[in-house]
């Protein structure tokens, strides 16, 4: 167990290093700058990477949704849940603190410019509802979810579940950046969060919520679509 918590901090560690990184240190530069895409890229590339990298040790979850998820498709053991999503919140913090000793190395560095930090209204990129943002990180979690069960069952092609999950995760970053600056995730939304308090932390609420709801659903139904009865 204690290597399977290990291998969760390193895992969503790298996670919001690499993916909040990109969209703090690398995607604002005029004409240069990787902008959206190239974040929803970093996102699905971390977890791709870390997929190849520990998902032999700890089934790379990275992610408390994730990690219900596959509990509720009778993937994953009860007991081992709070432990999961503690090494995973830990590594998201941890991320997020390299992050925040790296950026703030910058004359001008400023938290307030959100630290990709998850937000609804006001604090959506692009001022989405509350009600637009809880849809969206349901349903985008849910697909997630139906991705991972899928590319991972056993009757799936082998050694590619890694490739489509990774991709997944880009392609629910390029839908619902301008929305949330998508979380699908509260470890990955935690971290900044904490940085950044005040409004990131009084929305977090629902960037734990909705994730979640999305993940249970999604291994609902993948009970019932991937049974062979």
């Amino acid at each position: 167990m204690s290597k399977k918590l290990g291998a969760e901090f390193i895992g969503t560690f790298w996670l919001v290093l690499g993916g909040c990184g990109a969209a703090v240190l690398a995607a604002g530069f005029p004409q240069v700058g990787i902008g959206w895409l190239g974040v929803s890229f970093a996102f699905g590339l971390t977890v791709l990477t870390m997929a190849f990298a520990i998902g032999h040790i700890s089934g790379c979850h990275l992610n408390p949704a994730v990690s219900f998820g596959l509990w509720a498709g009778g993937r994953f053991d009860k007991k081992e849940l709070l432990p999961y999503i503690m090494a995973q919140v830990l590594g998201g913090i941890a991320g997020a603190g390299i992050l925040f000793v790296i950026a703030s190395g910058q004359a001008g560095f400023d938290l307030s410019g959100g630290f990709a930090s998850n937000g609804y209204a006001e604090h959506s990129p692009h001022g989405y509802s509350m009600v637009s943002a809880l849809v969206t990180e349901i349903v985008m979690t849910f697909m997630f979810l139906i991705i991972i069960l899928g590319a991972t069952d056993a009757r799936a092609p082998k050694g590619f579940a890694p490739i489509a999950i990774g991709l997944g995760l880009t392609l629910i970053h390029l839908i619902s950046i301008p929305v949330t600056n998508t979380s699908v995730n509260p470890a990955r939304s935690t971290g900044p969060a904490i940085f950044v308090g005040d409004w990131a932390l009084s929305q977090l609420w629902l960037f734990w919520v909705a994730p979640i709801v999305g993940a249970i659903l999604a291994g609902l139904v993948y009970k019932w679509l991937g049974s062979e009865d």
